[in-house]
């Protein structure tokens, strides 16, 4: 199957691949990947705040006499509707391919580019609305329990011979078409900022993610605001402050999420499971809010 540059290499993977996902479903729980977003949540300090905002209430129609339905409404039938201002990088969330951008041109995996791809309406190629379901299996990494603490400290790398010995420690092998979700105890702290932003920010380097390229995953992601490690150990002679964001995203199309809810499904010890995430398709949007579950 040619590669798809707008959808990366998720979009060659086989049927057989969601069949055998689907057979890791064994007692028909569900396990929630996300917290819940709110006005004044936590959130990247380069990303405008999250709002919710009334639109219409019941007294906001009485009060105004408006009549969406028409003339009659004898029983006081009302409704409540709002605005959700945020970005899409608003608590769980996957990014696009379009994302991120490098270089003098500021291009973006699969060929795009600023000057020919980049409206006043966001991006036209790789942009959210190109982003695929995920149903496959899901692997879990607890580095805080391999390490026996509550949560990672500030700074703290992950590196790809920890990724192994998790591996090897929790008795599962990451194989092709996996989704990898690495928890740092980040979230355990959730939502207090003052004590999230004494661990910022563990997470994988840039061996990590060169580790997951090699075993062929499609998407990866972690609890904390920037998936990577911050700031980077090892920036490389360009000065390139998210060289693991660069290398999976940019590069080579692999999907990641960031602000994951991981500590329910690592305090019931479940490291394998069926992983499903519904990217909301917005043209333009350089990510998609997501409520992703472990099903096991």
């Amino acid at each position: 199957m040619p590669l798809n540059t707008e959808i990366g290499p998720v979009g060659a993977m086989p049927a057989e691949q969601l069949v055998r996902a689907a057979g890791l479903v064994r007692e028909g729980r569900m396990i929630s990947l996300a917290a819940a977003r709110f006005p004044g949540m936590p959130l990247f300090p380069g990303h405008p705040p999250f709002q919710v905002l009334n639109y219409r209430t019941p007294r906001g129609i009485r009060v105004a006499g408006a009549k969406p339905w028409g003339p009659v409404n004898d029983a006081g039938l009302g409704y409540m509707a709002e605005y959700v201002m945020a970005t899409s990088h608003s608590g769980a969330h996957m990014d696009a391919l379009a994302h991120m951008t490098i270089g003098d041109d500021m291009h973006w995996y699969g060929g795009g580019d600023a000057d020919s791809h980049l409206t006043d309406f966001g991006p036209v190629h790789g942009d959210a609305s190109k982003m695929p379901p995920f149903f496959t299996r899901g692997v879990l990494l607890d580095v805080p329990a391999f390490r026996g603490v509550d949560c990672l400290p500030a700074g703290s790398p992950i590196d790809a011979a920890e990724m192994e010995a998790v591996c090897q420690a929790q008795g599962v092998t990451v194989k092709p078409w996996d989704v990898v979700l690495i928890r740092t105890g980040y979230m355990s702290l959730w939502p207090d900022a003052e004590a999230m932003a004494r661990h910022k920010t563990p997470g994988p380097d840039v061996s990590a993610a060169r580790w997951l390229l090699e075993r062929g995953v499609i998407a990866t992601g972690t609890d904390t605001e920037t998936y990577e490690v911050q700031p980077a150990p090892d920036p490389g002679p360009t000065g390139n402050p998210q060289p693991v964001h660069t290398a999976l995203l940019i590069e080579n199309g692999v999907y990641i999420m960031e602000s994951l809810d991981l500590e329910e499904v690592a305090r019931q010890r479940v490291y394998e499971f069926l992983f499903v995430a519904l990217p909301v398709k917005i043209r333009g949007a350089t990510g998609s809010m997501i409520d992703p579950v472990a099903v096991v």
